[in-house]
């Protein structure tokens, strides 16, 4: 039996089968996971155009599943794929504690991932400053903190590892707590960073096939790692996951009928929307 261990958000469950080599672990996103996750990560890049000739990536390295998984698809890619470009890993640490950094660069180290590590120190700024709901202030310095290390190091794109499930839940998020129609983007330009571009290569990849992969080779990734949420907030996302997971139970499509609403707005029934800044209402055309 394996036992289950609990994320940010999901479970994971420690692996009872030994550490993979890292060349059994790179062969098997390519053949055993080919459909589920090499197809779906390939099916992004090309819609949105997301790696191009010439550029220079930084990878978020988080230690977790998600980010892991991303390092080795652009490792591949950069191997098989018939456009050049360059990789940075880029992995902060905003206040781990000492057996998460550790973790973090030994998973690193077995997978041939070799990242650049620097210091943030958020967790204590967030703790301090964020009493009620840490976690939005915390992804948002944490990403201000990518960008600008990324623009140190030359780099034109930042590349995170959302998933499937982190954008149709953040999705439903923004409905029910922040009441307003929003989506995570495959890719988007920086406001606060000129030349800077943030994009999600695992769009298409769902989280539990990102679970089956890491079980079976062996790792034992950080989860989330903070040291301020658990003791401030209960989970919206975790209320998220609950929700579709319960709605799937009557539809199993529920999952996918979310993301295609982000893909198949029809603006002649839409009351008002919000572009480049300026507010707009169906009665500006109305008559």
């Amino acid at each position: 039996m394996a036992e289950s261990l609990q994320g940010s958000g999901c479970s994971l469950t420690i692996p009872t089968v030994p550490l993979k080599s890292v060349k059994d672990i790179e062969r098997s996103i390519i053949k055993t996971y080919r459909k589920e996750i090499w197809s779906r990560f390939i099916k992004a890049v090309k819609a949105f155009k997301l790696v191009e000739e010439g550029d220079r990536i930084g990878i978020g390295v988080s230690g977790g599943k998600d980010s892991l998984l991303l390092c080795k698809l652009l490792q591949e890619l950069k191997i098989h794929g018939d456009v050049k470009f360059e990789i940075e890993y880029l992995a902060m640490n905003p206040g781990y504690h000492i057996t998460n950094e550790e973790r973090l660069k030994e998973n690193c180290q077995h997978l041939n991932i070799p990242i650049t590590f620097f210091d943030s120190g958020i967790f204590g700024i967030v703790d301090a400053i964020s009493s009620d709901y840490p976690c939005y202030l915390c992804a948002k310095m944490r990403r201000g903190a990518l960008y600008a290390k990324a623009q140190e190091l030359g780099c034109n794109k930042l590349a995170l590892g959302h998933h499937f499930d982190d954008v149709i839940e953040t999705q439903l998020m923004n409905i029910f707590y922040a009441g307003t129609t929003k989506t995570m983007m495959p890719r988007l330009k920086s406001l606060n960073f000129e030349g800077l571009e943030l994009i999600r290569p695992m769009y298409y990849i769902h989280e539990e096939d990102i679970i089956r992969f890491t079980n079976n080779a062996g790792l034992m990734p950080m989860n989330c790692g903070c040291v301020v949420a658990a003791k401030k907030t209960s989970s919206k996302r975790r209320e998220m996951k609950e929700l579709i997971a319960k709605l799937k139970e009557n539809n199993p499509d529920i999952d996918k009928c979310i993301l295609q609403s982000a893909h198949n707005v029809n603006m002649d029934c839409i009351v008002g929307w919000q572009s480049n800044g300026q507010k707009h209402s169906f009665l500006d055309a109305y008559e």
